[in-house]
């Protein structure tokens, strides 16, 4: 292979393609947690997309756990069929495209309306009471959270476990941990958002103490597939979760098996101050590969190949995840191995369109 981007790499047991990673994307299209045509659709087209990996949107492992009342649901076996049926028709499309799920708890920011419309959803609406580790908002216009008592934080893990194994069943290939953007697990990493003075709360090891019994318990449950997590590397506020937490956290989950991190940032509270930029999160992602090894997965605004192909050649990730991009052109793979002269074995189906 001349270029990086599309030579192999390989996590666990799990070898890709190439090196392009579709990240999770929320789609708000779900009825009542189901899966609906909207979703077969949409990972069927990113299936052959050309990415060696395609990650799956949230999806929340309790009702109260969802972002909206339109995010996807994994508390149930029903709702496993629908990602069963999701995943057998990206298999159909491509085989070798290797599939992951995210599996999230949105915590104090949940019970929200669809993006485009704004706003939380009142009881009357369908909404309901979110939960945090401290009795806390996100944000001037957000509810304050109610604060979980220690029976909430047992049935929280065993909701993460259980969505890991009907994960498993419905046949991925991976499940990456959303401890990033805010949501509940992030909440309990922070001291911005996490305020207990129990072992949940407080020190870096009391605040690491539920999402590692999260992974741990998740990778009990889900031993077949390679387990992984999704950071938020800084919370872009003075003392909150920060850069040197995250390695040392990273660390740890890798002397536990976790197979890779994905490197996001930010998200916890509306008074961040993120100076956005094409590659902004870049530095972040270096770092940790860097000082602790883990195969790292670069986002934030990544827009082309040539773009693509430096984070990897400098060393920065292991592999590159294009979301935005794939949003506006889902075969954005086939065309940045045209830009950038690859070879690769197109859809037999395409190949007379594929021409520069």
């Amino acid at each position: 292979m001349k270029t990086q981007l599309f030579s192999p790499f390989q996590i666990g047991s799990m070898r890709l393609r190439n090196r392009i990673s579709v990240p999770p994307m929320c789609q708000y299209q779900a009825e009542n947690g189901k899966v609906t045509a909207w979703h077969k659709v949409h990972y069927g087209k990113l299936a052959g997309s050309g990415a060696g990996l395609v990650c799956i949107e949230a999806m929340a492992v309790t009702p109260d756990g969802r972002i909206s009342g339109s995010d996807l649901g994994l508390w149930s076996d029903e709702l496993a069929m629908g990602l069963a049926e999701v995943v057998e028709t990206m298999r159909a499309i491509d085989h070798t495209t290797k599939i992951a799920v995210q599996i999230n708890h949105a915590g104090r920011k949940g019970s929200e309306r669809v993006p485009w419309v704004g706003g939380h959803l009142t009881k009357e609406e369908g909404g309901w009471d979110v939960v945090g580790p401290s009795a806390l908002s996100a944000g001037e216009h957000r509810p304050a959270a109610r604060e979980m008592l220690p029976g909430g934080i047992d049935a929280i893990v065993r909701a993460f476990a259980n969505a890991a194994e009907r994960a498993q069943k419905a046949g991925v290939d991976a499940i990456e941990i959303h401890m990033a953007h805010g949501y509940l697990l992030h909440q309990f990493l922070s001291p911005l958002s996490n305020r207990r003075t129990d072992s949940y709360g407080g020190s870096f090891e009391n605040r690491i103490r539920l999402p590692l019994a999260v992974f741990d318990a998740m990778q009990k449950a889900a031993p077949a597939v390679e387990l992984g997590v999704r950071v938020s590397a800084t919370d872009w506020i003075e003392g909150g979760w920060n850069l040197k937490e995250t390695i040392d956290f990273v660390k740890l989950l890798k002397s536990r098996g976790c197979a890779f991190v994905d490197v996001s940032t930010g998200g916890l509270h509306d008074s961040q101050k993120i100076a956005v930029s094409y590659g902004y999160q870049l530095p972040f992602a270096r770092a940790v590969r860097e000082q602790t090894g883990m195969p790292t997965i670069a986002c934030g605004l990544i827009k082309d190949a040539r773009q693509a192909e430096s984070v990897l050649v400098e060393g920065t990730a292991d592999l590159v995840d294009i979301g935005r991009q794939m949003l506006l052109n889902p075969h954005w793979g086939w065309r940045a191995a045209l830009e950038l002269g690859e070879k690769v074995g197109f859809p037999p189906s395409y190949i007379r369109g594929m021409h520069l």
